[in-house]
Parts: structure tokens; C-alpha cells; sequence
């Protein structure tokens, strides 16, 4: 079995990716930002500080912190990865015959650091060696030949562990696409992660791993709304149950809005029994149950039901605790908002949370769980807390 393994949401955190914020973040503009998906443009200095903070406090608990971009950087020197992820680039449609030449050309001419950066950040035309041709005349300066990705930041989304295989996402916002692409060719290319199998792959229909929660060993729960769509999640139910990685997914449907993008943004477990809940939904939300039908090709689908009922049911529980977000409704939906229920579970009863969401931290604290405050100002302007900035690649058994 590979040292990599997660099959629950508060198993004892182990190793976790993360994406520090860079040069991406600062390509934000107002002119860009809503295509981009930030509701806002970041103080880039102080969302990096921010998310030393995240890093500094999850390494202070034994967490071991691996990085994206150092991870590209390796993988990138690999001839093969380095093939794979130009070629993405230069099958982009938008780039005309001559400009794709002389972009491969510059890629082409780049140390694997600096075209992990590149792969990254972007590239604008007053940045390109050398360019011609109608395509690069009719561009601006300031236009981008390849677009930034300042959602990187938000590494849960793009690829999700369930037990020792690893599920690379199909992310359904154009402007986040390119993100898997790099994300698949750490996996399948960097010497850390060689012998690993995928359960997921991009181009399938689309799943976000923001909408997948591992509420116990062999059950999954799979948000399906804005952004994860139903033929995800019943190609990832498929594929867990024919390789032994899951007894049940329960399908969650979600409103299909910005503020309730994931299944995340409105629960998140911080306890073996215990989720975090925007009060909003609590009573509302319905899962449907699927489950193997056995030999057959067939699923076997129930429901729905209440959500929290199924999941107890699932789970072999008798019941799954209900810790609710701010304690009046303005404030839950302020909370929600800010990412309140997007916590992070370092471990059972441990978590951590933005500083910001003061009742919902009191709350929990109120239920016995501790919680571990970080700073999220700039970093919330993507709409994401520290769970969407964190991918779990190792926990405790």
C-alpha cells in the first residue's frame, strides 16, 4: 500500500499540498477578476503572510507541508511531464499557427523552475522573447498568451485522495481547467507519487474535490450543484466501488450558487461524529444513497433522505452531530459567507478556521472542539477557507 492514504476528513493529519499564493495572484485585475473567479483583488504580501501563518500553524501539529509549485518544478524536469504540459499549452485554440511557434519556443528555452512559474503565473505578451503574426499583433501588451491561475491556491479541488489512490478532478470553470492538467502531471510524473493509481481523470464528467467529503472509511459523500455534476458523481461512485475503495457514496444536491459552491462551503467534519453546518441548510439538506448492486453493472440508488440521516446510517453511527454556523441567522449567512463551515481537521476535535468567523469558532469550542485560529482576509477573496486551500494526502489510519 502506498504511504499515501486518506479515507476519512479527521483521521490524524499527515502530509497536506498546498498552494503558497505568488505572482498569479498579482495578475488580478479588476478587469479580470469575476473571469478569474476572485470576488475581490488580494493584497498579494499579505495573503502570502496569511498563508504562512496556515502553513506554520499545520506543521506546529506534525503536519508535513508540501508545495505545489516545488512539486511542478521537479516534475517539469522530467522530459515526459515537460512534453505533456507544453503540449496543453499549445493545443489552446486561441493561439494561431505562428504565435504557438514562437511560444514554444520560449517554453522551450526556460529552466524547469522558471516554466513552473510560467505554467503558474501565466504568460502576457510583453513577457513573450519574440512573437508575430496576426494573433500576437491584434494582442495588447498586458493580454495574456497564458492565463494566470490564481485558484491554484485552492489545491482541494483538483485532486482528491480516497484511500491510497488518488482521484485528479474534472473541473467544470473554464478558467480553472488548467489546474488538473498540472495537477495529473505530479502525480503521474514525480518520483514521490511513482506506482500511484488514479481513480479519477480529468476530461471525465465534471467532479470538484470540493464537493467530495470522506465521512468514514468506505463512504463517501458527493456534493452535486454548480460545479460537480451527477454524472460525476455516479462515474466516481463506480470507480470507488469497483476498486474496493468505497460501500456507499451519498449523492448531496446543492443549491447551484457562488455562495454554496461546494458541498464544503456549507459542511465540514471537525469530529468522527460531529460536522460544522450552515443552519440554513441543515434541515433541508437530502442525500440519495448508491450503493453496489454486486455482480451487475447496475447501482443500487435510495432515497432521498434527510442528510444527516443517511449519513449516521452509512457511517454505523447513531447519529451525526449538528454543530451549527453563528447563532442568529444574519449571522450564519455572514459566516457562511466567510467560509465558517470550511474548516480544517487536523485530527479529531482539532481544526482549523478563520479568525474571522468568531461565533461559529465559539460554537465549536462550545462542542469540545479546538480550534486553531489562522488569519484570512486576503486569502477568503477567492471564496475558499482552509479546507479548499488544503489537500490531504496522508492521514492516519
Amino acid at each position: 500500500m502506498s504511504h499515501h492514504h486518506v479515507d476519512s476528513e479527521v483521521g490524524r493529519l499527515g502530509t497536506v499540498l498546498l498552494h503558497r499564493p505568488g505572482a498569479e495572484l498579482a495578475r488580478l485585475t479588476p478587469r479580470n477578476n469575476d473571469s478569474l473567479l476572485f470576488d475581490g483583488i488580494p493584497w498579494v504580501g499579505r495573503a502570502q503572510e496569511e498563508h504562512d501563518t496556515f502553513a506554520h500553524a499545520l506543521r506546529s501539529h506534525n503536519v508535513e507541508v508540501v508545495y505545489v509549485s516545488e512539486l511542478l518544478a521537479e516534475t517539469v524536469a522530467v522530459p515526459a511531464a515537460r512534453d505533456e504540459v507544453t503540449h496543453a499549452i499549445l493545443d489552446d485554440v486561441r493561439l494561431g499557427d505562428t504565435l504557438r511557434r514562437h511560444v514554444a519556443e520560449h517554453l522551450g528555452a526556460l529552466d524547469p523552475a522558471t516554466l513552473a512559474t510560467t505554467l503558474i503565473a501565466g504568460l502576457s505578451r510583453a513577457e513573450l522573447r519574440a512573437g508575430s503574426g496576426l494573433v500576437h499583433a491584434l494582442m495588447d501588451r498586458a493580454d495574456f498568451i497564458i492565463d494566470p491561475l490564481p485558484n491554484l491556491l485552492f489545491t482541494r479541488d483538483s485532486s482528491v485522495w480516497i484511500g491510497d489512490q488518488v482521484a485528479v478532478t474534472s473541473l467544470a470553470m473554464h478558467a480553472r481547467r488548467r489546474e488538473t492538467t498540472l495537477t495529473h502531471a505530479i502525480y503521474r510524473h514525480h518520483p514521490r507519487f511513482a506506482g500511484t493509481s488514479l481513480v479519477y481523470e480529468p476530461g471525465l464528467e465534471h467532479l470538484e474535490g470540493g464537493d467530495v467529503l470522506l465521512l468514514a472509511p468506505g463512504v463517501v459523500a458527493v456534493g452535486v450543484g454548480e460545479r460537480t455534476r451527477p454524472a460525476g458523481a455516479e462515474r466516481l461512485a463506480r470507480r470507488c466501488f469497483d476498486r474496493g475503495l468505497a460501500h456507499t457514496v451519498l449523492v448531496v444536491p446543492i443549491a447551484q450558487e457562488r455562495a454554496t459552491m461546494h458541498l464544503d462551503t456549507v459542511c465540514t467534519m471537525v469530529d468522527v461524529d460531529a460536522v460544522v453546518m450552515y443552519p440554513n441548510v441543515a434541515s433541508t439538506l437530502q442525500a440519495w444513497t448508491v450503493t453496489s448492486a454486486g455482480a451487475s453493472d447496475d447501482l443500487t440508488i435510495s432515497g432521498p433522505e434527510p442528510f444527516i440521516v443517511g449519513a449516521a446510517k452509512a457511517m454505523g453511527i447513531d447519529t451525526l452531530r449538528i454543530i451549527d454556523t453563528g447563532l442568529d441567522p444574519v449571522t450564519a449567512e455572514r459566516e457562511q459567507w466567510d467560509d465558517g463551515n470550511n474548516t480544517l481537521a487536523i485530527g479529531p476535535r482539532l481544526c482549523v478556521a478563520y479568525e474571522r468567523n468568531v461565533e461559529t469558532n465559539a460554537q465549536l469550542e462550545r462542542h469540545g472542539i479546538e480550534v486553531i485560529r489562522i488569519p484570512g482576509s486576503e486569502l477568503g477573496s477567492g471564496r475558499g477557507g482552509p479546507r479548499c486551500m488544503s489537500a490531504p494526502i496522508a492521514r492516519a489510519v
